[in-house]
């Protein structure tokens, strides 16, 4: 009865189908923003940084989410503008099936992950996958899904805990040297993070933080 519906409603039964994929995409959608974009690196990269600043809930998890998405947007511009170009406006056309459009939109976001992709990580996927690891992005990019998403999920970790790493160091040193005077002045009964925070923003907002983080995360995937 649904599918006599759907038949009916669109005027032929291939629509039905075109509904059921679609729906499917739109279900699959958080999952592929998370894993086959820049999404990943923005927002562990902004949570370390909220937390080495002693912020807690400052900004709120909405508005790092937010940040993450516009930047993942703006990063990812270029391929989506490919797969509108290789893939979307052709099958609009009608001049490949379903099947192609697939095959045709993978083609971008491999290229995008595979640049970003170290070949350790490859090869480690490669190995337990059973599949010759690639010796360039060339050939990275000839890869199936199920090899190169893993891998370019563990690259992304990896420098989002890099970069989470160094963003520590200068906030750790504030809070060494607060907590070093405050027991040399035998004020050992206030909180350093009481006295270290408002240092900690101090430095972050003379360096002009945001922009030059946003500037870093971006430039990491090779725009600007």
């Amino acid at each position: 009865m649904l599918n006599d519906a759907l038949i009916n409603v669109n005027g032929e039964s291939v629509q039905a189908l075109e509904i059921l994929f679609f729906t499917t995409v739109l279900a699959l959608l958080p999952s592929l923003v998370i894993m086959m974009t820049s999404f990943t690196r923005y927002i562990v990269v902004f949570s370390f940084t909220r937390t080495a600043m002693g912020t807690q809930q400052t900004p709120p998890n909405m508005v790092l989410v937010g940040m993450a998405l516009i930047l993942t947007l703006f990063t990812m511009t270029p391929t989506l503008n490919a797969v509108n170009e290789e893939a979307f406006q052709p099958y609009q056309a009608e001049e490949i099936t379903q099947i192609e459009f697939f095959q045709r939109a993978q083609g971008p976001f491999k290229r995008f992950m595979a640049h970003s992709t170290e070949l350790q990580s490859l090869a480690l996927y490669c190995n337990m996958s059973g599949t010759p690891a690639p010796a360039d992005e060339e050939e990275a990019v000839q890869l199936p899904l199920t090899v190169i998403i893993p891998a370019f999920v563990t690259s992304e970790l990896k420098r989002a805990f890099t970069i989470g790493f160094l963003l520590y160091i200068p906030f750790v040193l504030i809070d060494m040297v607060v907590a070093s005077t405050l027991m040399s002045m035998g004020m050992v009964m206030l909180p350093p993070s009481m006295i270290s925070t408002p240092f900690k923003l101090l430095l972050f907002i003379l360096l002009d933080g945001w922009q030059l983080l946003f500037k870093t995360l971006v430039q990491g995937f090779g725009l600007g």
